[in-house]
């Protein structure tokens, strides 16, 4: 089972998304294939918003744990979804031999008005959980926040909703991505005061480009520490430089986790092997 996983010393898995359109498959099983080669533990695959790119997540989810014979996570969102559409989607997957979903609330689509989202099957990703524990053979994966959920009122709320979603079955956690590594250690401490037991993967994401710190931070509300908006002032109109500063931060932020007893790091590769290759090689290597 993958949770065994954890009973290594150290874990290392992949983020990916799937193509937006289907003339683009084929560089994205390029990119797999790329991936494969860094000998990942698991990759997970993101959710298009309102399930809007399902099919696509379920076929390259398959071709990860089919056709390159290494776990798949494929991501499942609720928030635009009806039970049927669940049950659906939880189909193809199990058709597919992929047994692990992570399980998110999700973004409200722009399209959706006040009374479709009001009048929602999940208000929270732990209600989908209990429904998918209890109707499908899935295995669940839950998300956490170091900082937070940005719509959330308190640190101890959202813990609560994170105990939540262990007890519906959560058999282990990832977080949302951080830049401030205090934030992580303090989420820990806090999580385990709280009676969350099971494991935490560490969500890191290179930034490489002054527009996707940006970007990132609207959508996921992470705090920018100082030296790397120093970093980003400092070389963000050099493309090259930029990138080769954004992931030499990145390295220098999993081994400061890892010399702090972080072991288990999820890399947001944004589909970029070579970045992905880089980095692995300069902390695994």
């Amino acid at each position: 089972m993958l949770q065994d996983m954890f009973e290594q010393k150290r874990t290392l898995s992949f983020e990916v998304f799937p193509p937006k359109k289907e003339g683009e498959f084929r560089a994205a099983f390029d990119v797999l294939n790329a991936l494969a080669k860094l000998e990942p533990d698991f990759i997970s695959v993101t959710y298009g918003a309102g399930g809007s790119r399902s099919g696509k997540t379920v076929e390259i989810a398959s071709y990860i744990q089919n056709t390159l014979e290494i776990d798949a996570v494929a991501h499942m969102t609720c928030v635009g979804s009806k039970k049927e559409d669940l049950l659906a989607v939880s189909g193809a997957l199990t058709r597919n031999n992929v047994n692990y979903v992570l399980a998110l609330r999700g973004d409200r689509p722009r399209d959706m008005s006040d009374e479709q989202y009001l009048s929602r099957d999940f208000a929270y990703a732990s209600d989908m959980m209990q429904f998918l524990k209890e109707h499908t053979p899935l295995q669940l994966v839950g998300a956490c926040y170091p900082e937070k959920h940005y719509e959330c009122f308190s640190m101890e709320s959202d813990l609560n909703h994170l105990l939540k979603k262990q007890e519906a079955g959560a058999e282990f956690f990832i977080s949302q991505l951080f830049f401030d590594n205090d934030f992580y250690y303090s989420f820990l401490e806090k999580a385990d005061k709280k009676g969350i037991t099971v494991p935490v993967c560490a969500g890191i994401m290179p930034v490489t480009t002054a527009k996707q710190l940006g970007t990132t931070i609207s959508l996921s509300g992470s705090s920018v520490p100082k030296p790397l908006s120093d970093l980003i002032a400092r070389y963000g109109d050099s493309r090259e430089d930029m990138r080769r500063a954004g992931i030499d931060y990145c390295i220098r932020q999993i081994r400061d986790l890892q010399e702090n007893g972080v072991n288990n790091i999820h890399l947001y590769t944004m589909n970029k092997p070579k970045m992905a290759g880089e980095i692995v090689e300069s902390i695994y290597r």
